[in-house]
């Protein structure tokens, strides 16, 4: 990371800190490659957000002896479905009202990111970029994916051994339940499978690049495994545009794993 993010010209990096694992583990190696002096963090809340993931954040920034800044988006949120309020009137909130919450962070991302000129780090994990659990032009925004070859549960495995002798990622980011917080009581769980399950499927299919059969012979459920084909084939269109990021498997997309953008694959 220290490497890259020198070569490309910056010495300081910037990052949003939900208060989820994803994002503390990012910053944690952040703090580690670049001096914490050189990470800034941005805590965001909307509407949904807990007081708990925001006071996680700055527990973690403390830590981490790196800078973190509570930037609501609350206002913003409001003007922009204000603003678009003549266009969707009468159709219920869904997915566009969550993304673009995630959009107004990455507008402050990369605001804070031209005007101290730090490189932003995107925070998306594997399992995450795989099945397209993340927002283009929001939480993808960046110029590196630091974690983006790790699946979520070699994550929460880096994280309790970063914590190994103290706590430097609070326990209680590592321990609560995942969640984007882009509506009311969101989790993870409510669209993805247990990341357990996820993460075994997502092995086979793109790094062993075994068929949906084969997937299934080992034992998984049918309906999950060829759900989550689907969505890998799906959003190529997505990864196609996502930051580089730093590859720890044997196929990382983007790099060991080229394929079509846009595809008529026979499940």
């Amino acid at each position: 990371m220290r490497d890259y993010v020198t070569k490309c010209g910056f010495s300081s990096v910037c990052l949003g800190l939900s208060g989820g694992i994803d994002s503390a583990l990012t910053a944690t190696i952040a703090a580690d490659a670049l001096g914490p002096e050189n990470v800034h963090g941005l805590t965001m809340p909307s509407p949904y957000s807990s007081r708990g993931s925001v006071d996680d954040s700055f527990s973690l920034a403390k830590n981490l002896g790196i800078r973190c800044t509570e930037v609501p988006i609350k206002n913003a949120f409001e003007a922009v479905k204000a603003t678009m309020q003549p266009l969707f009137q009468g159709k219920p909130e869904d997915v566009t009202e969550e993304n673009i919450q995630a959009r107004l962070r990455g507008l402050m991302l990369m605001a804070l990111s031209n005007k101290e000129n730090h490189l932003l780090l995107t925070t998306g994990n594997k399992s995450e970029l795989a099945v397209g659990y993340c927002t283009i032009y929001g939480d993808m925004c960046g110029g590196l994916a630091v974690i983006s070859d790790l699946p979520k549960i070699r994550v929460y495995e880096i994280s309790r051994w970063i914590n190994r002798e103290r706590e430097i990622i609070p326990w209680n980011t590592i321990d609560k339940p995942p969640s984007a917080e882009l509506r009311p009581d969101q989790k993870d769980q409510d669209t993805l499978p247990p990341y357990e399950i996820l993460d075994g499927i997502l092995e086979l299919y793109v790094e062993y690049q075994l068929s949906a059969d084969e997937i299934i012979s080992r034992g998984y459920e049918e309906a999950t495994v060829r759900w989550v084909q689907r969505r890998v084939d799906l959003n190529e269109w997505k990864r196609h545009q996502a930051a580089p990021g730093l590859r720890v498997t044997s196929k990382a997309f983007g790099i060991g794993r080229r394929m079509p953008i846009v595809q008529k694959f026979v499940g």
